[in-house]
């Protein structure tokens, strides 16, 4: 068993692994989570919901992906694997069976709503047993990153491999008072949230990974503490509210319907108020505190190796080597960010991301896990793991007036264990449209087009 990658899964189950985490916090994971889980309004959907009963019930799952290449799809009979937070999963919501249809996941009516100009394909996958209820965390996988870097770098120039260490390490360095500070909150100081989540949204530009772990964070509050009507609709069907997180994303950073990239999300104090009062005005008075809280708490288990003194560390003088022993995760998501912005992405991406999908599948695989879900929160984010032995059944779908999905026409695909060409992805439309020293249209392209993944 690959224990980065079993580091980067949380455990859902009743009886749950724990994980590893840094000494001297203030609060360890088991006390977030039992804090979470009893004193949150939403809290026991994190151990009873429908998404973790569908995948441990061992009975056929049903998921919903929605594509802008169904003629690809149905000319090629091939589907590809889509990079992303789900590592290479085809990116869907659950569905629900019901005696009139299938009933989408609020995530899948959020997807049908807002994507326009998509189709619908409905997978129903037979696991033949119960599944784990482990998620992917993609906020640890900065270990899996590093180490991805590390066994990779020969195809970078000397040059290359020089430049993105140091700016690595210069980065960090620069950011390394609100990094700190970080550390500082989650081993038990209480400085001002408001002071606190200023410094991150400032940090965030130089620290992209910043953004990440703070929209999860605020996405976090929402589903757990909303009381809306709406919101105690989806927990009656056993469904943490995906709605709030999707307004809060799409009215802090403007082009996220364009590509949905978190290293942007960066909301000052004042604005993230503004932000939760838009959306659920009785959440602004406890948001600032839990966030900055919380955040602290994600970022010094994500960031630190197992076992290091979160108390002793601090990044003002770090150097590539020391970060890659007392803060792997930290640097590895640093490197990561760092070779995605890179103007030679294009011709890595099949190189870097292709070995950490290969491997990630390798462990689902080994679990038994047909359909990983994104574990920083069981949402609703699931994933179609396409390196299942087994496969799964595909149709494409129409959408009743009552919202219920029905399956019009059966497709049948060949599940390439491969990544979808950058260019079909958003992330390739929108940033990588050249590289360097060749146009981009000279790339080698897949036999055929894939459906490209939503990220979350």
């Amino acid at each position: 068993m690959d224990l980065l990658w079993e580091d980067a899964h949380t455990d859902y189950g009743p009886a749950r692994r724990s994980r590893p985490t840094p000494r001297g916090l203030a609060a360890s994971d088991a006390e977030w989570r039992s804090f979470l889980e009893t004193t949150t309004p939403n809290g026991s959907l994190l151990r009873f919901s429908s998404l973790l009963e569908t995948l441990t019930s061992g009975r056929p799952i049903h998921l919903m992906h929605t594509t802008g290449y169904l003629e690809s799809i149905r000319a090629s009979r091939q589907l590809y694997q889509a990079a992303g937070c789900l590592v290479g999963a085809l990116y869907c919501a659950p569905l629900t069976p019901e005696p009139a249809g299938l009933r989408p996941h609020n995530l899948g009516t959020w997807l049908l709503e807002n994507k326009p100009g998509t189709r619908t394909i409905i997978f129903e996958v037979d696991p033949g047993r119960s599944t784990p209820a482990e998620g992917i965390d993609y906020l640890r996988l900065g270990e899996v990153h590093l180490r991805t870097y590390l066994n990779h770098r020969a195809f970078l120039t000397p040059a290359e491999d020089d430049q993105l260490r140091r700016a690595a390490v210069q980065r960090i360095r620069q950011a390394s008072g609100c990094l700190d500070a970080l550390l500082a909150a989650a081993c038990g100081t209480t400085p001002p949230a408001s002071h606190l989540l200023d410094r991150i949204a400032a940090a965030v530009t130089t620290v992209p990974f910043l953004g990440y772990l703070y929209f999860e964070a605020a996405a976090e509050y929402l589903m757990l503490h909303s009381t809306s009507r709406e919101t105690r609709a989806c927990a009656q069907a056993g469904e943490l509210n995906n709605r709030p997180y999707k307004r809060l994303a799409f009215t802090a950073v403007t082009t996220m319907g364009h590509l949905f990239d978190l290293a942007l999300f960066c909301p000052d104090h004042g604005w993230l108020q503004a932000l939760i009062g838009r959306i659920e005005p009785g959440l602004v008075q406890g948001a600032a505190d839990y966030i900055s809280r919380r955040m602290a708490h994600l970022f010094a288990c994500a960031a630190l190796a197992a076992g290091t003194d979160a108390t002793a560390v601090t990044f003002g003088e770090a150097t590539f080597d020391t970060l890659a022993r007392i803060a792997p995760g930290l640097l590895g998501q640093m490197v990561f960010r760092l070779l995605r912005t890179s103007p030679r992405y294009p011709q890595l991406f099949p190189i870097i991301e292709q070995a950490k999908a290969t491997a990630a599948s390798a462990y689902w695989n080994t679990r038994g896990i047909p359909t990983p879900f994104n574990g920083v929160i069981p949402k609703g984010e699931i994933g179609l793991n396409l390196t299942w032995p087994a496969g799964a059944r595909a149709w494409v779908a129409d959408t009743c007036e009552r919202g219920l999905l029905h399956p019009v026409e059966e497709l049948h695909l060949t599940f390439v264990p491969r990544l979808a060409d950058l260019r079909e992805t958003a992330l390739g439309r929108a940033r990588f449209a050249l590289t360097t020293g060749a146009r981009a249209d000279a790339l080698p392209l897949p036999a055929a087009n894939a459906a490209a993944a939503t990220t979350p």
